[in-house]
């Protein structure tokens, strides 16, 4: 695929994962649904703390301590650690956003190497893209729980290069959130935000090299001229 990238690296949480499903889980612990959207942020915040002191820790355990602090100081301490399992195991039930299938297959088609690289585990982009029916679509699941930083770190981005054995600057990361796009954009990967919100880029960010509202119109773009 000389026109284009080599290997397309995709986010996985939010970017091929529907999270809404996520605020229905607060709901049934007796949570507000914006909680769910406050306890995300708190677990990236944590992550990328780490990750500029050189450390990581796993989404798993960030997520936990993250979400037990927000359900005591919304006043919800009873039980609190069966609602930390019974939110943490949202994760494993999520579904694909609905233009993911189609575009992973056309993108599958144009004979591009794909990949995941999230700070999550492999294990749920694995139970993930098996329900959705493109795990075969997929060459390797990564996450950074195998490295020593969680994205947006540089060192995030040249471990999916070197397990892939391509040159970052062959290598395209498809996410949803600008900070990682700016992280891989930094690091020498080619980028492309998907904005299904419609929303505005943030200018402080390094912008992206494609944009899309789908994955779908993302395929359309990196199609061989005809």
């Amino acid at each position: 695929m000389p026109w284009g990238p080599e290997v397309v690296v995709f986010d996985v949480n939010e970017t091929l994962s529907d999270m809404g499903p996520m605020a229905q889980r607060f709901e049934e612990v007796g949570a507000p649904r914006h909680l769910a959207s406050t306890w995300f942020a708190a677990v990236l915040r944590d992550g990328f703390a780490l990750a500029t002191t050189g450390r990581a820790e796993h989404f798993s355990r960030i997520g936990a301590v993250a979400l037990r602090t927000e359900l005591v100081k919304a006043g919800l301490p009873d039980d609190v650690e069966d609602k930390v399992e019974h939110v943490m195991a949202g994760f494993g039930q999520l579904e694909l956003h609905p233009d993911v299938v189609d575009g992973v297959g056309a993108l599958h088609d144009l004979g591009v190497r794909l990949v995941t690289l999230t700070n999550g585990s492999a294990e749920v982009a694995e139970r993930l893209l098996a329900r959705g029916g493109v795990r075969d679509h997929f060459e390797r699941l990564l996450s950074v729980e195998d490295t020593t930083r969680w994205k947006p770190a540089a060192e995030a981005y040249q471990y999916a290069a070197d397990v892939c054995e391509v040159p970052l600057d062959r290598l395209l990361l498809v996410a949803v959130h600008p900070w990682d796009i700016d992280g891989a954009s930094s690091a020498g990967m080619g980028t492309a935000w998907l904005n299904r919100a419609d929303a505005p880029y943030p200018d402080y960010f390094r912008p992206p090299r494609f944009t899309a509202p789908t994955l779908t119109g993302l395929a359309e773009q990196l199609a061989p001229p005809s």
